[in-house]
């Protein structure tokens, strides 16, 4: 069946095609009422996000849709003569009498009166609207909304966007074809199915469509059901919005409910539809478009052009770029509509991709688009209407055939914007591809200045995500990029996160110090993802700010936080800035973006050498960025380019350990804790190739003071991060043993140490050795002083000492315990104080700067800290209440306990060792379980104490008795010591007070007590307490040990860093000696005011030239790294396996490739060789006859051959190199556009076979069109009565008016003469003002374009010239300032607009000197037959640029319109200048040998 209006029997035209548009008007963008802003275009408050239920997104549905949208609704019953298909009288809008409103049917104003449907159908709300979803199918719910035809595209826009909370498309592809079902093949099929979701899903677009469950419609709905069944839940929802006409569809009574419907029910029902249609319910969205009728189809195609027209006006934002959203046609079979949407698609320019193979219209298209404009006959569209119209092509008629043959003509014309997809051809196997390329090629064909159209291309390509697409179409051989033309779109995808394209513009040789200025990471900053953690941290630090309402983001606020994540130990990594060096922006930020028509970003990098503000270390900054957004592949990009890679690494395993801790999603917290090991474990990676390498210059990165960091080290970043991993790796654990040992060698045996310590003369024998040699040649002080600072030896002389204190403290405690303290004990108020004193020390030791605040809570921090300060609060209690006599005795036991206290610090001592070490990790982890288990025993314990009591002793009321009796005695029963009083065998009345008066004995129990029960509460809890608690606390700690057992060596080497750090700095003389040493710090730090500083073995600030050495060797090893990753991902079998996979694919998608490509080059062969066989046949046949006769023959006679066909595996290209067109083209082009310009005038089509007035052409009966203009006193009659125009005089002067032809003698016919370059399809004078020809004068002024040198510059060897160009007011193009001239006028009115009347005198004469360059016909869309453009272009260039003429001219240069523009542009074949001065140009270029 014909897809195109096909008439019903009941007079009713369906439209067929799915889509067949006239040609737009334009959009509505018109003011839209009551429009609100939706909560979904604010940016979202991480912790405030406002979380709406759907029972208050419906409410404003419900109100906002009634308000803004409305239905078409007919107010007018007028019976029609035909009725419905189920027997009802209906009106003339195809509704019954019910479905009208009551005022309808009653006798008003319009009684009597014809039905019209723009009188009769009014607007109303709209009462079908809400949510839909498929009654048996799938319960995807979908949006519906019915609206009136001419609803405003804004509105549409707005409500799906806004409230329907679609994103902004990147793309929007528009599927039009048959409306009826067709067959396809099945590869072609799922080719086409798959590459039309690949590309919807991966850039982000809108799918567009007819809607209804058939056709084209019903092709696409499958390809997105399939992809739903197919895909994972993160990879998003393909969008296929449905626009269908209200009045067609089945069913559509379910729709309706004026206050919405959430969901709508609706039923497909295909067998009892009839006539109508039903909505496809793998569409996500419909847009159902009312005209007040029923029954009648293409009712939604204009709101649909509309509609597209405008969102293909928008422009979409994102990190910076903004492009107008790309729209793509994609046509799949199809009858005249679909040809009719083509046309208007390519018109418009709108770039269509045509799917070969999928039958009628489309094939026919894909058939002859490779041949020259020539070729493609009124015959030749006849019989390929034949071929793939069938019975269907018998009923054309021979005006619908030229109409036809005219519009493929111009289609196939316009060859930049049509694609052909070929399944197979050329290993084109995806349609996303084929689409994707059509957008960019007709990208490529648009005329932008200079490399604007480059960028275009790669903006689209940023845009959609797809860098196969960026590598395979724009970074070519053909434009090499530089890369500052790369950093606005770099922006681009660091903010939208697009890693591949950052790694594609880091290869193509962008180079991140120069792209990271101080102004790039304040915008960057500007635009962090709203739902990330940092970004609430951040705005949380500006809300801060003091007297500043709305503060904006600068570095020292991302300074702030970061310090708050890194540590207080860092160094803000941005200052503060000061009022008179604050780095300023060039631009304002709001405006920071790339903009086609607006500000550009590319501003941003135009800096001068003065204002350029650079940081220490862009890639760092960028690091932090992509990593405080958990931007996983962004960070690994990054971090490769990075410098120093290991304390990078490290702070951003910090980084992410801090933020983790904050963050509530639970899939971003493991993601963080994810990405944070990754980051350790590259660390430790390149550490460990350095190591390999040179352990020396290893360990010098570990102390290193890195400045990009906050002066800070690699080994404080693996702590503060608690990276155990990092700090147990063997390089660091020899780094902190080499530190513990000092000076001395890591040899020497312990014994040995401990013998010098105890008599040091031992040292000057050897027995020690060290590791330099200088002090083991030399003796004396310098070897003392090197043994007894070591921090071995200074912890065994601490712990010599710390036993010794607790001995004397037992001491005293359990001997020596006076009235008035002894010696021993003054010694050890004494070594207390020592001790005391060291605490204090290690307190406001403060070598990084820290303050003290930050000082005290990283003391306090530690347990053993802790533990320490108790402990001496302790002693200071107990001797406050030894010194009173009357506390003696308490005094004492306080003294004690603290002696508990004391000793368990030994524990601490003890971590030092490897074996007891570990241990004492599992104790602590153990004493956790202790606690929980306690809790539990506690319930069992406390609740049969109190049962027994109460059952047992009548009214105790001694609280220590109670105690005894609920707690104690319950306890120890766990171990076996079972009170004699349970059970009474066993029980004496001597152990117990009767009256409980006795305070050493407990009450007795009753006389007469069950016994039986006491018995079995007992055995009830031994059973839960002996065998179940304990054998669950043993389970507990057997739990506990297997799981830390693992990690307990990673912890100790962790945690020992701290002891060595802390004995490393801690004075050598053991207390109570260590006082001196602490009246020496006082004295230097207090009185002197020296600083305290680090020791250089944990942290070493080299010299610039050792630390840029040894960066780069860092560097090399890490790139080392890098490979061996590859290498190692490479080996892995699963990847193996994943490589063989691809690789045996290629090879079956070559293998298909070759042999379609076989069959198709076979076909044509044998196509050609038949040709040749009929040539070869007519040429013998005509000798014969020639023979025959006696003579020759007439040369006309002679058959001539066709040209030979393509060799074997050659395939004519749309998109090709260029093609020379043969004469037959040569036709005026622009004056057949069937649409004329500025009028809804149609022109008769005009095929190029008979554009000449001597071809035949007897249907050709074409419109006759003259419009009105205001000077209707200096332009030709109106109509074409034969009086005025008789009066007109052609081929000479007609007065001052000179209405003679450069090309000669034109023909006059009827009256009006006739254009010399043949038909038009439109008669009169158009818009024109004179019939005849119209002289222009184009007026060509350049000049070479010079550099900053005053040299000509140079391209291809060639040099480059620029040209004065205009542009008025709504014009897209450029032009030359000539045209029209007044009569008895020498200059042009284009010119005078642009120029000083002052100066038109000289430029008159620059004219009488200047080169003709063209005179002749111009190809002009307002032509018609009986009046034309004709143009003189005069060439004036200027060759020297201090020609005091072109100075003068520059400076009468101004434009009396305000929407009028003038520029010097330079010279190129994409300059935007209209096609007829392009023409003109590259003639004068030609003609002084200028690039072009």
């Amino acid at each position: 069946m014909e897809l195109g209006l096909l008439r019903h029997p009941d007079g009713a035209s369906r439209q067929e095609d799915c889509f067949g548009a006239r040609r737009g008007t334009g959009a509505d963008v018109g003011t839209v009422p009551n429009l609100r802003r939706s909560n979904s275009s604010l940016c979202r408050n991480r912790r405030s996000q406002y979380l709406f239920g759907n029972c208050e997104k419906q409410g404003n549905l419900s109100s906002w849709i009634p308000e803004n949208v409305k239905k078409k609704e007919c107010v007018y019953f007028v019976e029609s003569s035909k009725l419905s298909d189920a027997g009802k009288v209906v009106c003339e809008c195809g509704y019954p009498r019910e479905q009208h409103l009551e005022e309808a049917t009653r006798p008003h104003a319009f009684q009597g009166k014809e039905w019209d449907l723009k009188k009769h159908v009014q607007e109303m709300p709209t009462d079908a609207f809400g949510d839909i979803i498929f009654t048996g199918l799938s319960q995807r719910v979908g949006k519906y909304v019915r609206l009136s035809q001419d609803t405003p595209s804004s509105l549409i826009y707005h409500l799906m966007t806004q409230h329907w909370g679609l994103d902004v498309p990147n793309l929007l592809i528009s599927v039009t074809g048959g409306a009826k079902d067709f067959n396809m093949k099945p590869r072609l099929k799922s080719i086409f199915r798959r590459g039309l979701v690949k590309v919807a899903q991966t850039t982000g677009a809108w799918i567009i469509t007819g809607g209804s469950h058939a056709g084209v419609m019903k092709q696409v709905g499958e390809a997105v059901r399939d992809f739903s069944l197919s895909s994972r839940s993160s990879e998003g929802e393909v969008v296929a919005i449905g626009i269908a006409t209200w009045g067609t569809l089945h069913n559509r009574e379910s729709l309706i409910l004026p206050a919405g419907s959430f969901p709508a029910e609706y039923i497909m029902d295909e067998e009892g539809q009839g006539h109508l249609t039903c909505l496809d319910s793998n569409h996500s969205h419909f847009i159902l478009v009312d005209d007040g009728t029923h029954g009648r189809y293409g009712v939604e195609i204009p709101l649909r052009t509309k509609l597209e027209k405008f969102i293909s006006e928008q422009t979409k934002e994102r990190g910076g770029v903004a492009i107008k959203i790309p729209l793509v046609c994609v046509v799949l079979e199809g009858g005249p509509g679909t040809l009719h949407t083509i046309y208007n698609a390519i018109t418009r320019g709108t770039p269509c991709v045509i799917v070969e193979g999928s039958g009628r219209v489309a094939d026919v298209i894909a058939q002859v688009a490779g041949l020259p404009i020539s070729e493609i006959t009124i015959s030749l569209i006849q019989q390929k209407l034949g071929l793939f119209f069938q019975q269907m092509s018998e009923t054309f008629t021979e005006s619908r055939i030229v109409e036809w043959t005219k519009k493929i003509q111009d289609i196939v014309r316009r060859r930049q914007l049509l694609t052909i997809f070929r399944e197979g051809k050329d290993g084109q196997q995806d349609v996303d591809v084929a689409i994707l390329q059509a957008l960019l090629k007709a990208s490529q064909s648009h005329d932008r200045f200079g490399h604007e159209n480059w960028d275009h291309q790669l903006k689209l390509a940023v845009a959609w995500n797809r860098v196969d697409i960026a590598q395979s179409e724009i970074f070519t051989d053909e434009r090499q990029w530089k890369p500052s033309e790369l950093y606005p779109v770099v922006t681009a995808a660091l903010i939208a996160n697009k890693p591949e394209f950052v790694k594609l513009f880091l290869e193509s040789g962008v180079q991140l110090k120069e792209f990271v200025t101080w102004d790039t990471l304040v915008y960057l900053y500007e635009n962090l993802e709203p739902t990330c953690l940092f970004h609430y941290k951040l705005h949380k630090v500006l809300a801060e700010e003091p007297e500043q309402p709305a503060p904006r983001v600068q570095m020292h606020h991302v300074a702030q936080v970061l310090r708050e994540l890194l540590g207080d130990f860092t160094q803000p990594l941005y200052p503060q800035p000061r009022s008179s060096d604050c780095p300023h922006l060039l631009l304002p930020m709001p405006n920071f973006k790339l903009n086609v028509q607006g500000v550009s970003l590319r501003s941003l990098y135009k800096h001068s050498s003065g204002h350029v503000a650079f940081t220490m270390d862009p890639v760092r900054d960028l690091l932090i960025w992509a990593i405080v957004q958990n931007r996983r592949e962004l960070a690994e990009i990054i971090w490769a380019q990075s410098q120093d890679c290991i304390a990078a690494a490290l702070a951003c395993s910090r980084i992410l350990k801090e933020l983790s801790k904050e963050e509530e999603d639970m899939d971003s917290l493991e993601e963080m804790q994810e990405l944070a090991n990754q980051f350790e474990q590259r660390a430790i990676g390149v550490f460990t190739e350095c190591y390999r390498k040179d352990e020396e210059r290893a360990q010098k990165l570990l102390v290193r003071v890195s400045e990009a960091w906050g002066n800070t080290t690699c080994l404080q970043l693996a702590l503060e991060a608690k990276d155990m991993k990092f700090m147990s790796h063997g390089g660091i654990q020899a780094f902190l043993t080499k530190v513990w040992w000092g000076q001395l060698s890591v040899d020497n045996g312990l014994w040995r140490v401990v013998l010098c310590m105890l008599a040091f003369p031992l040292l000057y024998t050897g027995l020690v050795s060290f590791r330099h040699r200088r002090l083991q040649a030399k003796g004396g002080l310098l070897r003392v002083r090197a043994f007894f600072n070591a921090p071995v030896v200074v912890f065994h002389l601490n712990i010599l000492s710390y036993f010794a204190f607790l001995c004397l403290f037992a001491y005293v405690l359990m001997v020596d315990f006076q009235p008035r303290p002894s010696i021993c004990e003054y010694l050890i108020y004494l070594w207390l104080f020592s001790l005391v004193c060291e605490e204090l020390r290690q307190l406001f030791y403060d070598p990084d700067e820290c303050g003290l605040r930050k000082r005290v809570l990283l003391y306090f921090s530690d347990f053993w800290n802790k533990l320490d300060i108790c402990a001496i609060l302790l002693f200071i209690a107990g001797l406050t209440c030894r010194l009173l006599p009357s506390l003696l005795y308490p005094g004492r036991v306080v003294l004690a306990l603290d002696f508990v206290m004391l000793c368990l610090r030994l524990m601490h001592i003890f971590t030092v060792s490897r074996m007891l070490g570990p241990k004492l990790i599992i104790v602590r982890r153990m004493m956790k379980d202790v606690f929980f288990f306690l809790f539990l025993l506690a319930v069992w314990v406390v609740s049969f104490g109190v049962a027994t009591q109460a059952i047992l002793i009548h009214n105790e009321r001694r609280a220590e008795w109670i105690f005894r009796g609920v707690v104690y005695h319950s306890y120890l029963t766990i171990f076996g010591q079972i009170p004699a009083y349970i059970d009474g065998v066993n029980f004496s009345p001597d152990r117990c007070s009767p009256n409980g008066t006795d305070p050493y004995k407990p009450k007795c129990p009753e006389p007469a007590f069950p016994e039986w029960l006491t018995v079995i509460l007992l055995c009830f809890y031994l059973l839960f307490t002996n065998i179940l608690l304990l054998n669950l606390l043993i389970a507990m700690f057997n739990y506990t040990f297997q799981q830390v057992q693992e990690c307990t060596d990673q912890v100790w080497k962790f945690q020992r860093h701290d002891l060595i750090e802390e004995y490393q700095s801690r004075p050598p003389a053991p207390p109570p000696f260590i006082l001196l040493s602490h009246l020496h710090l006082f004295i230097k730090r207090v009185v002197l005011k020296i600083p305290a500083k680090r020791h250089k073995q944990l942290k070493n600030k080299l010299e610039k030239n050792e630390e840029a050495a040894l960066l780069c060797w860092e560097i090399y090893l890490k790139e080392n790294y890098l490979q061996d990753q590859q290498s190692l991902q490479k080996q892995r079998l699963q990847q193996k396996i994943q490589d063989v996979s691809d690789r045996v694919d290629t090879v079956v998608d070559l293998l298909e490739t070759a042999r379609l490509k076989q069959l198709g080059s076979v076909e044509q062969r044998l196509a050609s060789l038949e040709e040749q066989v009929a040539q070869t046949a007519g040429a013998l046949h005509w000798i014969v006859k020639a023979l025959r006769d006696g003579g020759f023959g007439s040369e006309g006679d002679v058959p001539t051959l066709a040209p030979q066909m393509a060799s074997v595996g050659q395939d004519p290209e749309l998109d090709g190199g260029p093609k020379t067109e043969d004469p037959g083209d040569a036709y005026h082009v622009n004056a057949r556009h069937l649409l004329y310009p500025s009028c809804p005038v149609l022109r008769f089509p005009v095929p190029n076979e008979k554009v000449p007035w001597e071809m035949e052409f007897l249907i050709y009966n074409p419109p006759f069109y003259t419009a009105d203009r205001k000077d209707k006193d200096l332009v030709d009659p109106v109509g074409d009565a034969p009086e005025p125009l008789s009066r007109i005089s052609y081929n000479v002067m007609d007065g001052c008016l000179d209405r003679r032809s450069v090309h000669g003698v034109y023909a006059v016919q009827g009256g009006l003469p006739l254009n010399p370059m043949g038909r038009t399809g439109l008669r009169g004078r158009g818009d024109l003002r004179y019939f005849g020809p119209n002289h222009t004068l184009q007026p060509v002024i350049t000049r070479w374009k010079r550099n900053q040198d005053d040299a000509i510059c140079m391209k291809s060897i060639k040099k480059m010239l620029e040209v004065l160009v205009v542009r008025c007011p709504f014009s897209e193009h450029w032009a030359l300032p000539g045209g029209s001239r007044e009569p008895g006028e020498t200059l042009p009115r284009k010119l005078k607009l642009v120029l000083r009347r002052e100066f038109w005198p000289s430029f008159e004469n620059l004219l009488a000197q200047g080169m003709e360059v063209y005179k002749g016909y111009v190809d002009d869309p307002r032509n018609t037959d009986n009046a034309w453009v004709e143009t003189v272009a005069v060439s004036v260039h200027f060759p020297d640029q201090s020609d005091a003429e072109l100075k003068r001219l520059n400076s009468h240069l101004h434009s009396c319109d305000t929407g009028t523009s003038v520029r010097w542009q330079l010279v190129d074949q994409r300059i935007p200048l209209y096609a007829n001065h392009k023409a003109i140009l590259q003639k004068v270029a030609a003609l002084f040998g200028a690039y072009y």
